[in-house]
């Protein structure tokens, strides 16, 4: 090798010129990152086959806008608005209305409530001032002017709502009646269910609530 003269590659024996200018009709050689050469796969071959290509369409990639749907391109009339609004309109009036019915009963149910409460807090105490009256009675010892007063009370405290229950004949029932002894059968055979046969106290409610159980001597059905 003499003076000036390039090395040549020690692996392929060219010249690093020739490496550097290829021979020519070697044609381009591809960068990496370059798009599809024409003609390959995806794209037209030669120019007069452009307008076919593109006539049969072109690959679809997934990102075509999609069409819109029949409900967004329809839209909605003013009237068929209008009468939407006033049916929303309507059912919330029907809700509005039914809360306030059911807050209107649930307003009268506590109030009735607090009200037998307060009845009951009040005449409890005075069921044993009545069993005394009855007493009294019994032995015709209520008379005169006492009379008048036992009357007076007891017309008072009926009007407040309580109630007296329980007489001789009642069918038993063990919501209402204390049972304090059973007689066996009924000596009369008129029993046919176990019945009331002496009334030891009488009994008290307020409305529904029963304020002292009726106190009784039972029969049996013979």
């Amino acid at each position: 090798m003499t003076a000036g003269q390039e090395p040549t590659d020690p692996q392929d024996g060219r010249d690093p010129q020739d490496r550097q200018h290829p021979q020519d009709g070697a044609g381009p050689v591809p960068e990496e990152g370059a798009g599809p050469v024409p003609g390959g796969v995806g794209g037209p071959g030669e120019t007069d086959d452009v307008e076919e290509w593109l006539a049969a369409g072109a690959p679809d990639d997934g990102n075509a806008p999609a069409e819109p749907a029949a409900d967004e391109v329809e839209q909605e009339s003013p009237e068929a608005g209008l009468q939407r609004q006033l049916a929303e309109r309507t059912a919330d009036l029907q809700r509005l209305q039914a809360e306030f019915v059911n807050y209107k009963r649930r307003v009268e149910r506590d109030r009735e409530l607090l009200a037998q409460n307060a009845a009951y807090k009040a005449l409890a105490p005075i069921v044993e001032v009545l069993d005394t009256i009855e007493r009294a009675r019994e032995h015709g010892e209520v008379e005169g002017g006492f009379k008048s007063v036992a009357d007076q009370l007891e017309r008072t405290v009926a009007a407040s709502g309580l109630v007296r229950f329980g007489a001789v004949g009642d069918a038993f029932d063990p919501t209402v009646h204390e049972a304090l002894s059973s007689m066996g059968p009924d000596p009369e055979g008129a029993a046919t269910v176990t019945t009331v046969k002496v009334v030891a106290k009488a009994g008290y409610k307020i409305g529904d609530r029963v304020v002292r159980a009726a106190q009784v001597l039972t029969v049996e059905p013979a």
